[in-house]
């Protein structure tokens, strides 16, 4: 057998590890499985790569592929390593950046060197996988870039709201189907140019329209997006690997990007149209009151005398490290006969899945962690809520103020507790940059401070 034929048997297996690991990691019980499938998959998919090029290169094309695989696994292992689960988001987000420029650059490549045809057809249909890959990869590129930016606060997370703004992504669409059918009759380095500038300005305003309640279901379809990006890469370097690999990231990222849509009341169509979710005008400056103030101490009592705890957590949480101290306060409520559980909203934290993981790396067990719709009905039975650096997902607005940026966003009904214990740094606003009335409500009391520490306070006291 020949190294191409040999390469196609691996990606074959290749293919069917990223599938197998796709279903590990959906359930809690075998995602670190699924994550060594993948890691397999991948592993196999490079070295037969590798050898392809190697059987068909010279010893130079050889050299420059294994230094840039050295350079790519070194930047890939440390920022593994260094990275905290608070910044996988933005690091997600970047890496989605990656495969979009890669697109862009094998599709220029693609016109450039691509190889005569003896059809006409075949030609044109290459001409098409050229603009359409440059298009997708260019729009994921700058996409990501600003995700990361708003991920990261390096620039406000605030949606841009241009004038017309849907005419703005509307004439851009318009403008690549009439670019396409023009390079494919015409093709000529100018409309490639042309394409790539419109394409990256089309995903600079996507993600710049979009406001930073809804980033999780950004990262998710940017997810998606690089898929299809890579996808197109595959057909135009006759890769199934990557046009397999690709498909499967990119219908898995759309499809958990509906599902999160519908978990937060927003239109699939939107996501992809851009500046989804900010129909609502501003929310007023409404005085809600004052809050109320408890300590570690008084929450402690509160916990002792309660029959049913309901802990949300959120980025918060993410940020202050409290997991690990969250479970054993779970552990000792649990021994005192307490019933104890976890809500979790499908977009808590800044990456969906992103609560899940935290508490399973701190050991919770998983039958008590609980999606929104499993746990809504039940926080009207609760003693006490313990709300642990979340915010937007617990905020009343959502369903009672129609003019709040969030309005119409299902969200965890905490405030049908008995009574709610926030634990907050400061009354600063969330993350969407709504202020919350149920920090004033009169079964609400905010427990300000970090939260690892507040949490280890309430431990000493039990």
């Amino acid at each position: 057998m020949d190294s191409q034929s040999i390469a196609t048997a691996a990606y074959i297996v290749a293919a069917l590890l990223f599938i197998l690991s796709l279903a590990g990691l959906s359930r809690h019980e075998t995602a670190s499985q699924g994550v060594l499938f993948g890691i397999a998959g991948m592993t196999i998919a490079l070295v037969a790569t590798f050898g392809v090029v190697a059987d068909l290169a010279d010893g130079t094309d050889v050299a420059l592929l294994l230094v840039a695989l050295v350079i790519g696994a070194a930047i890939g292992l440390w920022r593994a390593k260094v990275v905290e689960m608070t910044g996988m988001p933005e690091l997600i987000a970047l890496l989605h950046s990656f495969v979009g420029l890669a697109a862009v650059l094998v599709g220029w490549n693609g016109y450039l060197e691509h190889q005569s045809f003896g059809l006409q057809s075949l030609e044109d249909i290459h001409n098409a996988e050229v603009f359409v890959g440059v298009f997708i990869g260019a729009v994921t590129f700058t996409g990501s870039i600003v995700a990361f930016l708003k991920l990261s606060a390096r620039i406000k997370s605030n949606p841009l709201v241009l004038p017309g703004k849907n005419y703005i992504n509307l004439g851009a669409l318009v403008a690549f189907a009439l670019l396409t059918t023009w390079f494919v009759i015409d093709p000529s380095i100018w409309l490639l140019a042309a394409v790539t500038v419109v394409a990256l300005a089309l995903g600079w305003h996507l993600v710049a329209s979009i406001g930073g309640g809804d980033m999780p279901v950004v990262v998710s379809m940017l997810n998606s997006y690089s898929g299809w990006a890579a996808a197109a890469s595959g057909f135009l370097l006759n890769n199934d690997a990557l046009i397999v690999t690709g498909a499967l990231v990119g219908s898995s990222g759309a499809y958990l990007s509906y599902i999160m849509c519908q978990a937060m009341n927003r239109s699939f169509i939107s996501v992809i149209a851009g500046g989804f979710g900010i129909e609502a005008g501003p929310a007023d400056d409404t005085d809600y009151g004052d809050h109320r103030e408890i300590t570690a101490d008084d929450t402690a009592d509160l916990l002792k005398n309660a029959t049913s705890v309901i802990i949300t957590p959120g980025y918060g949480m993410a940020v202050a490290q409290a997991q690990y101290p969250v479970a054993d306060l779970v552990r000792k409520l649990r021994d005192r006969g307490i019933d104890v559980k976890f809500g979790i909203h499908p977009v808590a934290g800044r990456l969906p899945g992103h609560m899940n993981v935290l508490l399973a790396e701190a050991k919770v067990p998983y039958d008590i962690v609980l999606e929104m719709d499993e746990i809504n009905d039940d926080f009207k039975d609760t003693s006490v809520v313990l709300v642990i650096g979340a915010n937007d997902t617990v905020n009343p607005a959502a369903t009672e103020d129609p003019g709040s940026p969030i309005a119409g966003m299902p969200v965890l009904t905490v405030w049908d507790a008995a009574e709610v214990v926030v634990f907050k740094r400061s009354m600063a606003t969330g993350y969407a940059g709504v202020q919350n009335p149920l920090f004033f409500r009169d079964n609400s009391q905010m427990l300000f401070g970090d939260a690892k520490d507040r949490v280890e306070d309430i431990l000493k006291s039990l």
